[in-house]
């Protein structure tokens, strides 16, 4: 019988298995438990449990089956960068949990960002891009989506018939005049990813969802659920929309910042043309993230969410 992820999270039986492994593997790292094991949060695509123990809190993991891939990801990148992504605690990758230690607040937490902040962040992203460039195989062994130009009009395709094909009252329902607007601009989307495909800047890893909350106040970012294998300049999407919806702060001097840890290979010209060419793609891909997400979503979850994957496949229209 199906069950949704966020209905499974909570059942008795399955707190009950995940407890037991939190207290197995925190002993095995040399914890006590010092408390009652919390779970502040559930959404459709994740779920946290809070563990106190006489060394600090825990926090505990565990994916919907899309981004059950994290936690080897997590490994994988605290191997290749441990002075950007401090090494988890435990990980049960068939099971997509993962136990890590408390790194102190979040950027969003601990202040209002500023223009400084911003810039570190995509510094610190950068970087773990740079590094992670080489290792396509590694990273997709994990189970993360490729989502490499090349994958991307197929993708489209695939999209834009799934949602035309849903049913009416569906939250990500796409009409016949707006599923014909969107192929009017397939031709333009390839055209992006034949730019994209032969540019200098690589595929490499995409956080996906690069915010204040995703980053530690030191600014390194965490939450690699959404990552996907994409073009590099995807990342700046998610930033750009709460720089310039959210704030005062100049989206073009971080832009700056992001483009000069790319200056070895491409101009601030060439930059602001690649960025331009991802609306096409991270919008495509964004969608794709979104309804994988939601696949094991209650009905009432997809009231509240399911409106997403349509949303950004439309953000085609203005690409």
């Amino acid at each position: 019988m199906y069950q949704a992820f966020s209905q499974r999270v909570t059942s008795r039986g399955w707190l009950d298995e995940a407890h037991a492994w939190v207290h197995e593997r925190a002993e095995e790292a040399g914890h006590v438990l010092a408390g009652p094991i919390q779970q502040p949060r559930v959404r459709p695509w994740s779920t946290q449990l809070v563990v106190p123990t006489d060394r600090g809190r825990l926090w505990f993991k565990a994916n919907c089956p899309s981004m059950a891939f994290e936690p080897a990801l997590h490994e994988l990148l605290a191997g290749i960068a441990p002075d950007q992504v401090a090494a988890p605690l435990a990980i049960d990758p068939g099971r997509g949990w993962m136990l890590t230690v408390d790194r102190g607040e979040t950027l969003g937490d601990s202040r209002e960002p500023t223009l400084a902040d911003w810039r570190g962040v995509l510094i610190a992203t950068a970087r773990l891009q740079r590094r992670l460039a080489d290792h396509r195989d590694d990273v997709l062994a994990t189970g993360v989506p490729d989502c490499a130009p090349v994958t991307v009009p197929d993708r489209f395709d695939a999209l834009l018939d799934l949602l035309r094909s849903v049913p009416a009252d569906h939250p990500s329902f796409v009409d016949a005049e707006t599923a014909e607007r969107l192929a009017a601009r397939r031709d333009e989307l390839v055209e992006a990813v034949a730019r994209l495909a032969t540019s200098a800047i690589p595929v490499t890893v995409q956080h996906g969802d690069v915010h204040p909350w995703n980053a530690f106040a030191d600014l390194r970012v965490f939450d690699f659920g959404d990552l996907q294998w994409a073009h590099a300049l995807e990342v700046l999407s998610v930033p750009y929309g709460w720089i310039t919806s959210r704030t005062d702060i100049a989206w073009d001097e971080v832009m700056a910042t992001y483009a000069e840890m790319w200056s070895d290979v491409a101009s601030p010209r060439d930059v602001a043309e690649l960025y331009a060419a991802t609306a096409f793609t991270q919008a495509v891909n964004r969608a794709l993230t979104w309804w994988e997400s939601l696949e094991t979503a209650t009905p009432e979850e997809w009231t509240e969410w399911g409106d997403a994957p349509r949303h950004h496949l439309l953000r085609v229209l203005e690409a």
